[in-house]
């Protein structure tokens, strides 16, 4: 187990290291607190010396800010193509990532903060990390993260097509662009589920919070599979299902991507990026070499009924991005012997695809989500 070490005064002390996104453990761990300055601290955190804070917890909160503006100082390099502005936007938040999370507190064995004006984080910690076992040192800005999922997963996120809102799990990809569930909501079923109904099945791969899965339960699907391959995602999927009052329609299975069995419509909606993720929310954006979407394409022709259908949503921002091409697109799906019924687009509406501020506004302004409707 990986631990730190630092000293106060002729004091030793150790916790164990914890990082979501696995950052290295610090080779030099410092004691800061709210004598600290701001350019000392991001020099020191540059230098790869975690500061391990003892002050106030506000002013540890301003600090991360303050190291955070002096990232935003360094001028970025002007790129030549979308696909260089993508590269350099990623090596840039990876190293923004590395720098901020430098600043470290300590949690307690209940999960306890012990700084001036530090909130009440056990809930949220407890939810995030399970036990813990010892004491445990965090990013701050992990921490901070762990404490916004918890309000996420208290207040939820509204989703129109469901008329209710979907609690997500901290490290499960909210549903806050609508516009995909909204093409599996209006998106006419297959004819072999509209006419037998009572004994119709379908299959939600990569569940996440579980809000697709809700949607063909709402639109009166039988039996929905949901299945996904993060354990917080079929936890996370199991408590929305059972808050809509959907566990006799919902099972939850898992971990993996494809369950026993035949549908009669297959729905995924498989990270839309060929990357890979640094921290996991990413792996809800980032697929790396399109691991997911090949294997979906591969094993759907097999787990189809007859008649049945495979939904693939996907955005084309990979093709702006110059990540992956239209024909590569179109040929894993003749590779996989299935043909194109149809293609239903949508242009997106998150703030992102209007920010003219983005490095990466060219592709966002044109992206196009669609849900290519599949069969054998």
């Amino acid at each position: 187990m990986s631990t730190i070490h630092w000293t106060t005064g002729h004091t030793h002390h150790s916790a164990r290291w914890h990082s979501e996104i696995a950052a290295p453990l610090p080779q030099r761990t410092v004691v800061a607190d709210d004598r600290m300055k701001a350019n000392d601290a991001y020099r020191q955190a540059c230098e790869g010396t975690a500061l391990l804070w003892q002050g106030d917890f506000h002013n540890a909160r301003q600090l991360l800010r303050a190291m955070g503006r002096r990232l935003d100082r360094k001028s970025p390099r002007t790129s030549t193509s979308l696909s260089e502005a993508f590269h350099l936007h990623r090596r840039s938040s990876s190293h923004r990532a590395l720098v901020l999370g430098k600043l470290l507190v300590v949690l307690d064995d209940d999960f306890r903060l012990a700084l001036r004006r530090a909130p009440d984080v056990r809930q949220a910690c407890l939810e995030a990390y399970g036990p813990l076992r010892g004491p445990t040192a965090v990013s701050l800005r992990e921490l901070l993260g762990v404490i916004g999922a918890h309000q996420w997963r208290l207040k939820g996120v509204d989703v129109p097509a469901l008329g209710t809102r979907i609690h997500p799990h901290y490290g499960v990809f909210a549903p806050v662009r609508g516009e995909y569930v909204d093409l599996v909501a209006h998106t006419p079923l297959p004819p072999e589920t509209r006419h037998s109904p009572a004994t119709s099945t379908a299959f939600d791969l990569g569940t996440g919070t579980g809000v697709l899965a809700a949607v063909l339960a709402r639109r009166g699907i039988n039996r929905v599979v949901a299945t996904d391959i993060n354990p917080r995602a079929l936890t996370c999927a199991k408590e929305n299902a059972h808050r809509l009052a959907l566990t006799d329609r919902i099972e939850v299975s898992g971990p993996g991507l494809f369950p026993e069995g035949r549908a009669d419509l297959i729905v995924c909606n498989p990270p839309w990026l060929p990357a890979r993720p640094t921290s996991p929310i990413e792996r809800g954006v980032y697929d790396p070499d399109s691991a997911m979407l090949h294997s979906f394409l591969a094993g759907l022709s097999a787990h189809l009924r007859p008649g049945g259908e495979g939904w693939l949503i996907l955005s084309d921002l990979a093709e702006h991005l110059g990540l992956r091409t239209r024909p590569q697109l179109l040929d894993a799906i003749q590779a996989a012997r299935l043909r194109v019924v149809d293609k239903i687009d949508t242009k997106p509406q998150h703030p992102r695809a209007r920010d003219a501020t983005d490095p990466l506004h060219a592709a966002r302004s044109a992206e196009t989500t669609s849900l290519w409707r599949l069969t054998a």
